[in-house]
Formats: structure tokens, sequence, C-alpha cells
């Protein structure tokens, strides 16, 4: 269950980070297009589950640095 939710989370963190390079390079936000604006309150839900996510990848930190000593 919980290699589940870190694949999902990860995922989101993924589509995130597409849409913020989306919002650097062209000035374009998918997320306020789906939605229909930057601030409705579908794309702050949104914005929110990405920032969560990001939260929630940062405990994947000491796991990579232990890989990283061992290798």
């Amino acid at each position: 269950m919980l290699k589940t939710f870190d694949g999902i989370a990860l995922a989101i963190l993924i589509i995130g980070g597409i849409n913020w390079l989306l919002v650097g390079l062209f000035e374009f936000d998918l997320i306020a297009m789906i939605t229909g604006s930057s601030t409705s309150i579908a794309a702050k839900v949104i914005y929110v589950i990405v920032g969560i996510s990001a939260l929630y990848c940062l405990k994947f930190f000491p796991a990579i640095a232990q890989q990283q000593t061992l290798d």
C-alpha cells in the first residue's frame, strides 16, 4: 500500500513539475487552462495537492543519500 502511495505522490509531483516547466518556458499554466483560471477553487485544490505531494516526497532524500553511500 505504501509503495502505491509513494508512486502516486511521485507522479503528482512530476505532473506539477511539468506544469511549472510550461509556465517558465511558455507562460502557459496547464492547470489554469484545464480549470478555467489559476484562482478557481479547483486549481487551488490541485496546487495544494501538488504541494503536499512535494512535502511527502521529501522522505525519499534519506533513502537516496543512503543508496549513494553504498555505491
